[in-house]
């Protein structure tokens, strides 16, 4: 039946109206946030914006893959301007990956559960990093392998310097 809406009922048996905690989230998404935490922490789940809630859990587990795939494309790009352009190695560069090297390994401490999603996340980044090499090095993207070279521990190890240190 079109039209027909069931009242919601929360924790106490009181009817709750649902818009408004959708028109907080349109409206006002960190008071949304803090109202959605509250009634999660004092179990008051039937009052809770259950759907908004696991669309932005998702959301945050998609910006952690996103923030993994941006930081390996910084790494593979000074990687990749290390091994073709040696005679432009610097401390800026160096400095840079080793930078990037911390940053992924604290992510991926921080989400170990990325693990299962490397090869991907290293396919999509070294594809971005070679665009981008290109563009700050004048050099053709021919020049530069189409799948990455390197495994990812290669990239985090201290130590590896394609091309020599």
């Amino acid at each position: 039946m079109a039209g027909l809406r069931l009242p919601v009922i929360n924790d106490s048996g009181e009817e709750v109206d649902e818009m408004t905690s959708n028109a907080l989230y349109d409206r006002d998404f960190y008071a949304w946030a803090n109202e959605q935490a509250g009634l999660l922490r004092a179990g008051k789940l039937s009052e809770a914006d259950i759907e908004n809630i696991a669309e932005e859990i998702e959301s945050m587990g998609k910006g952690e893959k996103r923030e993994l795939v941006s930081r390996l494309t910084v790494l593979l790009l000074h990687l990749l301007k290390w091994q073709y352009q040696p005679s432009h190695r610097g401390h800026s560069w160096r400095n840079s990956v080793r930078i990037q090297r911390r940053e992924v390994a604290a992510h991926m401490a921080d989400n170990p559960s990325l693990k299962s999603l490397l090869p991907q996340a290293i396919e999509q980044a070294h594809g971005t990093a070679v665009i981008q090499a290109e563009n700050e090095t004048g050099l053709s993207e021919g020049t530069f392998p189409v799948v990455c070279e390197w495994s990812f521990e290669q990239m985090l190890d201290p130590d590896f310097w394609p091309g020599g240190a």
